[in-house]
């Protein structure tokens, strides 16, 4: 009849995590949550097992019943080690329930799984075997009154209904009772709360109050009552609860913490006093109207009362009246003596009321048994039942969820929907060892405990790596030195790879311990760093918003998942001083106009190509950065090309910036002379003309068959298909029909270069077609979309239109394409590797993993690659160049057999001397690096390790050194010596080392161990009376307590034997041939926190660094402010002419390219304007 009873109802469960639709992360990776503030662990719900939850959690907080569980070893149970031996004798369920157990006592999580114990015993349904009391509910107030039905009364036997004894065979008198006759430690009672209704036929669930007391004297009820009082004494400490109705609901439990496992402390809570139990007792009785009504009726005559003086009597006894305490709950006076009408007796005009006569009896009982005697008996012998915080506590245990509660909480279970189901009384005699209080470890079986401690150290472990992962993000470091400023945006000197570093970091932390943290990565950062947001922008990489504030975490500065952090001073980089902000945002504009031949007439052919403003720059200055006279200006900000799309801004709002006019990426800007009779607006401002509406392609021939027209134009919308355009392009050419089933369209660039092919399903919009763009119709298909476009070429120095084409997989390998590169290139050998072109056309970063796919390392089609002899070093290991490095010294330095001033190459490498003009004196000119080979080495090995292996070099045999500890290492940068490497024990990794890094090697006169703070420097004295200096010395400096200029200045006289105050000393730029003197700043900065910024010579404007030039002047014999050398008014000239020689190369190109369609033949294809915006970085000041 109750055979879906026990199915979950999802609707009546708290926070459930099971419904329907909805999508959730799974589990499997994360680390079970912790115990909340119970310090009490749940069970899990499985589906269906919040019953069998509750009953287990109610053995759990059973002491007795826990250990004498534990009590079983190997010798009855078996192990669980053995369970698959055949023969074997293992107790699976009680060896699962003694783990279940210790995870809810020991294991440190929410909730355990009871998943092995319902596998161990097949999820029979006959489990609830249970020895217990099953009381009716059905017209009976409570659990007292139940039991007096069913042990105290008796059923009489006479009249009409009389008892046949077997004895004498005959119909007698009689009565029948039932007694208890022997009481167990444990006390379970269910309570038949679910009945079935014969006149509607169906179930029900009975949800009338029924009452139970927290202690009940069970004396009355047994057959001996000659035992001592205290033997008959129940307490209630579980009480399994039902929610819902007789067709399904969800089983919790309320459970009194007998051994004080859990923290039962409420929050609301702290700091109040605790009451003590009298005032908790008088408390309960006043809620129970059962209670009060019946004391009151005992002290009337006959326990009779009119009703009226029954609700009067009430209020003098409690201070309160019916209505106002109890008819909320329980409804009218009247009508609860009706619903009670076991224990009251109406009269007919429902005016009296009096008890019952066997209620009368059972309420004499009530009255004796709650009697202050009796009650200060049993408070006096039962140990801390008076002190409020050793009683234990109660909690409510709901599957995973573990809540504590107060014993007033459990008469709400007295009746509803969510009521009591089933009560675990124990004997109050039962006292716990001292030892066992607040100890989950109490009598745990040892292997049980070592087993729980391992789980939880694993369970630490994966949460901390879980708590890393959902705390740690991606941050993308671009490094100031390894970019470059040119047109209006950043862009890596080398590559993406070198320029850009991933950290992973704690969004916890603060931007301080972020900034630090970049410090001890970057060895190699000298002077201030900033930090700024930046993000790529078409243009390249634009910083945006400094950070600041180090004491704020970095989730509060709401730095994302996947950032990019620009790492710069803060002011320029490379020189150049660098726009931030989103108003200087730079804008990839394309620009329109029409060619000028070379006699300065406007042709009829319209280019078009990329320029970059400032969103916050003038819209006319479009005319000053193009070199062109004011004319006619029009802005398309869709990618419409139509005559609607374009709008002409009037010359007043040539002030206007970009941003205030709408501009934006991908806009395109037409220009028109405001005096051509030819203009592509009319006079009313329509779109005209000799061009017509910039509505066409323009397609070429370029299928080596001849044709009656070179070129033709095709009128095509952004939304026309390529085949489409290419099919037209054959009619109108006068093709060979063949043609449509093999060849394909590919752009040309404004240099006249062919780029990958288009494929036919496009659309224009799709393949980033602009109107007005030209296409040549080529041989052969074009690549499918799992195919590949690639350029390939042979070398580093790549010729225009020396490039090879060719189509493969994205799937294919690096090996495999390089096969096929090398055999259509009929180069022998395998002794090559790729590396794919940068951005100014060079060769970048090599394709190390050679096994993985070209789709893996993102390459796209119209790629270039190179093919560039020499193979590539294993994965972990660097192909470094080496070179000798012998600055100019005084005698007694280490020096080459051969002569210095000889210009001729030595074998194994060249030598790269010092101009005819540098006077002896000028130390600080060029430095001569002498090529001594290649060394293949392990990133793991250390810088040691590098330096034996560079002696070993043949070349290395034509300089004389004792050992490799006599040998300084520098990386080499811009044909010089750059970072200084020291830490001969620090592997190679931990420097950084690119797989383009060059290193060179310095002779010293002993050994040398540079400690972290030691900063080396050439010093060179100035000559009296010449503008030259002697030859260069190095200093160690200790810069630990400061790059303080008071501190070197004091290190530098010290070094020379001179005051500090007749000495002044400069840092050398070789770069701009300029000398900074370094002064006291103390004198010039008063306001302390200006000078502690400023006051640091790792910082502007001195960036000071290992390997430094710094030119020391002595006062005594020498008083000018003059540091500069002929060489330096040398150098600067020169730079002069070449800044000029720049300018002019620069308006040559730009004349050329506008000329790149006037001529009918294809053009020249010349080096991309890239390469040379690359070298004229000066120009963008």
């Amino acid at each position: 009849m109750f055979g879906d009873l026990f199915e979950e109802d999802c609707s009546s469960v708290p926070d459930n995590q099971y419904g329907k639709g909805k999508k959730l992360k799974t589990k499997a990776l994360e680390a079970p949550a912790p115990r909340e503030f119970t310090n009490l662990s749940g069970i899990r719900n499985q589906g269906g097992t919040c019953y069998l939850n509750s009953l287990l959690q109610t053995l759990h907080f059973t002491p007795e019943f826990r250990e004498a569980l534990f009590s079983l070893g190997p010798e009855e149970l078996g192990s669980l080690e053995d369970k698959d031996k055949p023969d074997a004798k293992v107790r699976i369920i009680p060896l699962q329930l003694q783990r279940l157990f210790a995870q809810l006592l020991l294991l440190d999580q929410e909730a355990a799984s009871t998943a092995d114990l319902t596998d161990s015993f097949g999820w029979t349904s006959n489990e609830e075997d249970f020895l217990d009391l099953t009381v009716a509910v059905k017209n009976v107030s409570g659990l007292e009154d139940a039991l007096w039905n069913m042990y105290v009364e008796e059923e009489v036997f006479d009249y009409d209904n009389l008892y046949h004894c077997g004895t004498c065979d005959k119909l007698v008198k009689a009565a029948k009772s039932a007694k208890l006759r022997k009481l167990p430690p444990f006390l379970t009672v269910s309570l038949l709360r679910f009945n079935f209704d014969f006149v509607k036929c169906e179930r029900y669930k009975e949800t009338s109050c029924y009452t139970f007391p927290l202690r009940i004297n069970l004396k009355p009820f047994c057959e001996q009552s000659e035992l001592d009082d205290l033997e008959y004494i129940y307490d209630l400490f579980s009480v399994i609860i039902h929610k819902g109705g007789c067709y399904g609901g969800h089983y919790h439990v309320y459970i009194k913490d007998v051994d004080h496992l859990g923290n039962w402390q409420f929050q609301e809570e702290k700091g109040k006093p605790d009451v003590n139990l009298k005032d908790l007792r008088n408390e309960e009785e006043i809620d129970d109207p059962l209670i009060i009504l019946k004391a009151i009726l005992l002290q009337e005559e006959n326990n009779l009362i009119p009703v009226d003086q029954l609700g009067q009597k009430l209020l003098k006894k409690i201070g309160i009246s019916w209505n106002k305490k109890y008819r909320k709950q329980y409804g009218p006076l009247r009508k609860f003596l009706q619903l009670h009408s076991q224990i009251f007796l109406l009269s007919s005009d429902e005016s009296t009321v009096s008890l019952l006569k066997n209620s009368s009896l059972r309420a004499k009982f009530d009255f004796q048994r709650n009697d202050q005697h009796i009650f200060k008996t049993l408070t006096s012998e039962s140990p801390g039942l008076n002190d409020r915080s050793s009683c234990p506590h109660w909690f409510d245990i709901n599957d995973s969820k573990v809540q504590p509660i107060k014993e007033k909480d459990i008469q709400q279970q007295f009746q509803g929907k969510e009521s009591a189901y089933m009560l675990f009384y124990r004997k109050s005699q039962l006292q716990r060892p001292p030892e066992a209080r607040a100890n989950p470890r109490y009598r745990v079986p040892c292997h049980l405990l070592n087993e729980m401690d391992a789980a939880n150290l694993e369970l630490q472990t994966k949460r901390a790596e879980c708590d890393s992962t959902d705390n740690n993000f991606e941050l993308h470091l671009h490094l100031g030195p390894h970019y470059q400023f040119f047109n209006g945006a950043l862009h890596p000197v080398v590559s993406q790879t070198e320029s850009m570093w991933d950290l992973t970091f704690d969004k916890r932390k603060t931007l301080g311990d972020l900034r630090q943290s970049i410090f001890q990565l970057l060895e190699f950062w000298e002077g201030d760093m900033v930090l700024s947001v930046a993000k790529f922008v078409p243009a390249g990489l634009h910083v945006y918003q400094m950070l600041d504030g180090d004491d704020l975490t970095l989730s509060e500065i709401e730095i994302a998942d996947g950032e990019d952090i620009f790492v710069w001073n803060g002011v320029e980089v490379g020189g150049i001083q660098i726009p931030t902000g989103s108003d200087c945002e730079p804008l990839l504009l394309n620009v329109l106009h029409l060619a000028t031949s070379s006699e300065g007439e406007t042709c009829q052919q319209l280019i078009e190509f990329p320029h970059v403003f400032p969103a916050n720059a003038e819209v006319g200055t479009v005319f000053t950065a193009l070199a062109i006279p004011v004319g006619v200006l029009l802005i398309n900000n869709t990618e419409s090309m139509g005559e609607k799309s374009w709008t002409t801004i009037p010359k007043e709002d040539f002030k206007k910036t970009f941003r205030e006019q709408g501009v934006r990426n991908g806009s395109s800007i037409l220009i028109q002379d405001s005096n051509d009779d030819n203009s592509l607006l009319a006079k009313q401002g329509q779109w005209i003309a000799s061009m017509n509406e910039i509505d066409w392609l323009q397609v070429k021939n370029l299928c080596e068959i001849e044709s009656e027209e070179e070129q033709v134009k095709i009128s095509a919308t952004v939304n026309t298909v390529v085949f489409d355009i290419r099919i037209k392009a054959i009619k109108e050419l006068k093709l060979m029909k063949e043609l449509a089933e093999n060849s394909c369209l590919r752009p040309i660039d404004r240099n006249g270069k062919l780029l990958c092919p288009v494929p036919d399903n496009y659309t224009l919009k799709e393949a980033e077609l602009k109107m007005g763009s030209s296409l040549g119709l080529c041989p052969g298909k074009a690549p499918t979309s799992s195919q590949l476009f690639l350029f390939f070429a042979v070398g580093s120095d790549v010729q225009p239109g020396a490039e090879m084409e060719i189509i493969v997989e994205e799937t294919i390998s690096v090996r495999d394409c390089l096969k096929i590169m090398l055999e259509k290139s009929g180069l022998p050998g395998d002794a090559w590797h790729l590396r794919k072109t940068d951005w100014c056309c060079e060769a970048g970063e090599p394709l190390c993993e050679e096994g993985a796919t070209l789709k893996e390392l993102m390459i796209c089609s119209g790629d270039t690659l190179l093919l560039i002899e020499g193979k590539l070093p294993p994965l972990g290991f660097l192909t470094v160049p080496i070179w000798w490095y012998q600055p100019q010294h005084p005698s007694g330095h280490w020096k080459s057999h051969q002569d210095q001033t000889n210009c001729t190459p030595p074998q194994g490498g060249i030598w790269r001397p010092i101009s005819a003009q540098d006077s002896p004196g000028d130390g600080h000119a060029e430095v001569s690096l002498h090529y001594l080979g290649d060394v293949e080495i392990s990133e793991d090995a250390t810088l040691m390790e590098l330096k034996s292996q560079a002696v070993a070099l043949p070349s290395f045999s034509e300089f004389v050194t004792p050992s490799p500890a006599f040998l300084r290492v520098w990386t080499v940068g811009n044909k010089r010596p750059d970072r200084l490497l020291r830490a001969n024990q620090q592997q190679l990794k931990e420097y950084k080392l690119g797989r383009r890094s060059e290193i060179c090697v310095e002779p010293l006169q002993k050994e040398e161990n540079l400690g972290p703070q030691d900063v080396l420097l050439r010093t060179q004295m100035r000559l009296p009376g010449k503008r030259a200096y002697a030859l260069p010395l190095d200093l160690v400096w200790d810069a630990a307590r400061g790059w303080t200029a008071g501190s070197l200045r004091q290190r530098v006289a010290d070094f020379y034997s001179l005051p500090v105050e007749k000495i002044e000393i400069a840092k050398y730029f070789p770069e701009k041939f300029e000398w900074l003197p370094i002064s006291s700043w103390n004198q010039q900065i008063t306001k302390r926190k200006k000078k502690k910024k400023q006051d640091n010579l790792q910082g502007m404007p001195y960036y000071l660094k290992d390997g430094d030039t710094i030119g020391v002047k002595n006062l005594l014999v020498e008083d000018d402010d003059d540091f500069s050398t002929v060489r330096d008014d040398i150098g600067k000239e020169k730079q002069k002419q070449l800044t000029l020689g720049k300018k002019k190369s620069q308006e040559a190109l730009r004349v050329q390219s506008s000329h790149v369609f006037s001529g009918t033949e294809a053009p020249a294809r010349p080096r991309g304007p890239e390469a040379s915006l690359s070298i004229h970085v000066g120009s963008f000041r």
